[in-house]
């Protein structure tokens, strides 16, 4: 490991497994299938692991269903916000559902689509978000129906209902709110449909979460209505299983002491300047050594966070940032020119596996 160039994307296929083996336990116990949010999580390298435990996978877009179809095969759950008609002639070629989030776009489309198993996507009007910029029952949000009429006059095409109102929820109460919440609004319909997915962002596999309750929860929904529920998992997937590695290029001193690494926040960890939260890293309690850690392009608060290390340290330290999978590697730009991490997987026997590197040639033909 030592001898790999930085900065790269380290992605533990024995992590990534005690996440799967939660999402299989839900499937076991309660019945519940699981599909991998593509827009959080694509590094399909892993993909060989992930489909041993997962259903299948759901997109945002025509290119996520098509990776998804490519790369893990199962089930294809194809959503996007708004379809083209060029879309939906290539996508209804190989989706397993096509999910619609407007009742306009299921007038104009289901014509073409109608052999397949058909969703919308409702909003329920409530949610539970830390950030106004992800709340999905925002107001004047664009994301799901509202009007109940809506979805009655659909109702008879569909075989099911999306209901994602939940970002980075690790709360089982607050969850059970919402369900109940959903059930009191809409079980009239439950009788008519095959499924519902409870879509993603509910963050079981954290530690302490209580898995038992949560799928004892589901399971008793799931018998009230014989309904086959789907929850759609993107960083609940892969939570903790990967790793951003960086090397120190530069110390500086402007009141406080800043490590400068050869890593950035805005072209590799892009989530974390969306929501001005810090990068996370598993560093000792009792450090002494104050640092910001700041990323190497131009945009002045290109800043992972301020963290305290057990010892000083040097250009050539490598610094570690944990939980670096979700939404990293989906978002990662050319800004600046940097360079891009390589994505790095370690399987499960151990062996430490190169599995995509870039070059400028990379980063030129991004242009024109």
């Amino acid at each position: 490991m030592e001898k790999l160039t930085t900065p790269y994307y380290l992605i533990d296929e024995s992590l990534l497994l005690e996440n799967m083996k939660k999402i299989e336990y839900l499937r076991n116990t309660a019945g519940v299938k699981s599909v991998l949010a593509l827009k959080c999580f694509s590094t399909w390298s892993v993909f060989e692991l992930m489909k041993q435990y997962m259903d299948g996978t759901t997109s945002s877009s025509l290119y996520e269903a098509k990776l998804g179809y490519e790369k893990f095969g199962k089930e294809v759950h194809a959503y996007s916000v708004a379809w083209s008609e060029k879309e939906i002639e290539e996508i209804k070629n190989f989706s397993t559902k096509i999910i619609f989030n407007s009742i306009s776009q299921w007038e104009r489309f289901y014509p073409l689509v109608k052999h397949l198993p058909i969703g919308l996507r409702v909003n329920p009007g409530v949610s539970y978000s830390h950030f106004h910029l992800a709340d999905p029952a925002r107001k004047y949000s664009r994301l799901g129906v509202i009007n109940k009429s809506q979805i009655e006059k659909a109702l008879p095409t569909l075989s099911g209902l999306m209901f994602h109102c939940n970002c980075e929820n690790n709360d089982l109460e607050s969850f059970e709110k919402i369900l109940i919440h959903i059930e009191n609004e809409f079980y009239t319909y439950f009788s008519k449909l095959e499924w519902i997915s409870l879509g993603g962002g509910i963050y079981f596999t954290q530690a302490g979460y209580p898995l038992d309750k949560f799928a004892k929860l589901l399971q008793d929904f799931s018998n009230r209505y014989k309904l086959q529920i789907y929850l759609e998992p993107g960083e609940t997937a892969i939570t903790m299983s990967g790793f951003l590695i960086t090397t120190v290029l530069d110390i500086v001193e402007n009141e406080k002491k800043i490590a400068i690494v050869d890593a950035a926040v805005e072209t590799h960890m892009l989530d974390l300047l969306i929501y001005n939260t810090p990068a996370k890293m598993l560093l000792p309690p009792d450090g002494k050594y104050e640092y910001i850690v700041a990323g190497k392009t131009c945009l002045a608060g290109d800043e992972f966070g301020t963290y305290f290390f057990p010892e000083e340290l040097q250009v050539g330290s490598k610094i570690t940032i944990s939980d670096a999978a979700g939404y990293t590697m989906v978002k990662k730009n050319w800004f600046n020119g940097l360079a891009m991490p390589s994505i790095v997987v370690k399987r499960l026997n151990g062996m430490v596996e190169i599995v995509k590197e870039f070059t400028y040639k990379d980063y030129k033909e991004s242009l024109s």
